[in-house]
């Protein structure tokens, strides 16, 4: 595994991934205080201040050198002649096992770009960096059974369900299920081709 650093952001053919700034406060409220959204997350909708925190937080988190350091992308949908540059969601993204070469990926989407491929064109593009450049053995989602749209989400993107924990931790005041989809390397590049 070689240690990674984020430099620049990721250019796939519709997207930018980026660190999240200040500026994307409006943008990052309107998925992360959408209850339909939150419903899935780990965490209930939050407040602007919440958000501002959130952002403070993974701003600077850049590396991937050791266990649990992470990267969070935000999505940016690039500006037309019509609209903004507009960020529509994030890549979350974590070094889980250095030693066992295995990280972690999640996602979240503002519920009226949900649908579109956005989300999968960004996965796709943080699963190239974790296999080619940071030369990850296994990447794995963890997810809420009940989210059709993730786990539909791993499946094109080649992950296999290889775990289903039942009732296995507190979730929003009540004892919920955890869905694990991964996908190795090797399979990886079997399944871009």
């Amino acid at each position: 595994m070689t240690p990674w650093a984020y430099a620049q952001p990721l250019q796939t053919a519709r997207l930018t991934l980026r660190l999240m700034t200040r500026d994307d406060v409006d943008d990052v409220l309107d998925w992360m205080s959408d209850p339909e959204v939150a419903r899935y997350q780990l965490y209930e909708p939050r407040s602007r201040e919440q958000v501002i925190e959130h952002i403070d937080k993974v701003a600077t988190s850049i590396n991937l050198a050791t266990d649990d350091q992470f990267v969070e992308f935000a999505i940016e949908l690039p500006a037309t002649e019509e609209t903004r540059a507009r960020v529509i969601g994030c890549i979350f993204f974590a070094l889980k096992s250095e030693a066992d070469s295995q990280g972690e990926i999640g996602w979240a989407l503002t519920a009226g770009y949900q649908g579109k491929g956005y989300a999968h064109e960004a996965a796709a593009a943080v699963l190239d960096v974790a296999f080619s450049d940071v030369g990850l053995h296994r990447v794995h989602a963890d997810l809420d059974p009940r989210n059709s749209a993730s786990i539909a989400l791993c499946l094109r993107l080649g992950m296999r369900h290889e775990a289903h924990f039942v009732e296995n931790m507190m979730f929003k005041g009540e004892w919920a299920d955890t869905g694990i989809y991964a996908i190795l390397d090797r399979e990886w590049h079997a399944h871009r081709g």
